[in-house]
């Protein structure tokens, strides 16, 4: 039989190893960095936990990492302009955006081997979507401000929806909803992917050129990265903005992690905002996490908790002409790297 004093000290000590909120939203920052290869621009990572695979969309072709090996694994080839890749595991196929060539590239989950290329008759198709209540994909085309809508079986598009705005990042909420950022526009625009319509359009402010976007779909909440260092929380039924948060600038990619509670925005200026969801209607911004400029893309491994995003070194850029009055700088060949974000109590030496 223990003493009182005894059993308050194993009380104690079993407190200590209870993971409170303090330790759990603690020291976020960059454990590894992985150069990668090839040289030119990239887009949206998609990634994989099933398999342990991350797809990079970059320059013209798409790199897949595999997580727990730390190499790259294999490549799907030819994809011009690549910017994002949807997966559909049930179906055993993904799907490329090829924007320079306005096409999708379908390819076998298993081989990676390319399967059928589809036109898609909008121009630059970006953002590229899986919506599994209606089994189809949806890009979403940028100079076109339209979206083409695929039947992957046949492999064919099957319907066009105008927008009536410059689409950027789409989310699904695989209950018949797909949700998309109109940049110019400062709207998210809800469509219905069974008929294929527009149902609402909503603005965002006081957010700006929405750029990236994630959902929580059980608590039916869009996290909206915008141009103007803002986050937004919007309603997912009725568009009301909740609130807005401060992040950094040139937002480009926003993912959510439902066990967690945690929003990463990762931002072109070198920084990974990260905020927690307190309860649906209550946010607060937990940290500001150095990345490197230009890592603007983000991937979440919801197994481990970690965080990826990739870029480079930069020279100069290049004297403005009136084609590209704001051309972007020279990216530093051999520089393309891959980062890794963890979190830890600040004495974690684990994550170091």
């Amino acid at each position: 039989m223990k003493t009182p004093w005894l059993c308050g000290l194993v009380f104690l000590i079993g407190l200590t190893s209870i993971p409170t909120e303090s330790t759990m939203l603690s020291s976020y920052k960059v454990v590894a960095r992985q150069p990668l290869e090839g040289d030119g621009g990239w887009d949206y990572l998609t990634l994989d936990p099933a398999a342990r695979l991350l797809y990079i969309a970059h320059a013209t072709q798409v790199l897949i990492f595999n997580l727990d090996q730390k190499k790259i694994v294999g490549t799907i080839a030819n994809t011009p302009g690549v910017h994002g890749v949807a997966l559909a595991p049930a179906l055993q196929r993904g799907f490329t955006s090829n924007g320079k060539e306005n096409t999708v590239t379908v390819f076998d989950l298993a081989t990676h081997a390319e399967i059928a290329r589809i036109p898609v008759a909008g121009q630059n198709p970006d953002a590229i979507v899986f919506d599994s209540a209606s089994g189809k994909v949806f890009t979403f085309n940028g100079r076109s401000k339209d979206a083409s809508v695929i039947d992957p079986p046949s492999a064919k598009v099957i319907g066009h929806i105008a927008l009536g705005g410059k689409p950027e990042f789409a989310v699904a909420d695989d209950q018949g909803m797909l949700y998309d950022d109109l940049e110019d526009q400062s709207q998210v625009v809800q469509i219905n992917t069974k008929d294929l319509s527009v149902k609402h359009r909503w603005p965002v402010a006081p957010c700006e050129e929405p750029s990236s976007l994630a959902i929580d779909a059980a608590h039916r909440r869009l996290f909206v990265g915008c141009g103007n260092q803002k986050m937004a929380v919007v309603n997912a039924d009725d568009g009301h903005v909740l609130t807005t948060l401060p992040i950094g600038d040139h937002v480009d990619a926003t993912v959510f992690d439902p066990k967690s509670g945690m929003i990463f925005n990762s931002n072109g200026d070198g920084t990974l905002t990260v905020i927690h969801e307190e309860d649906p209607d209550h946010y607060r911004v937990v940290d500001n996490v150095a990345t490197q400029k230009g890592a603007r893309t983000v991937a979440l491994d919801p197994q481990t908790h970690r965080i990826y995003l990739v870029t480079a070194q930069f020279g100069a850029a290049p004297a403005a002409t009136p084609a590209q009055p704001h051309p972007r700088p020279a990216i530093v060949p051999g520089t393309f790297t891959l980062l890794t974000v963890a979190a830890g109590t600040p004495d974690d030496k684990s994550i170091k």
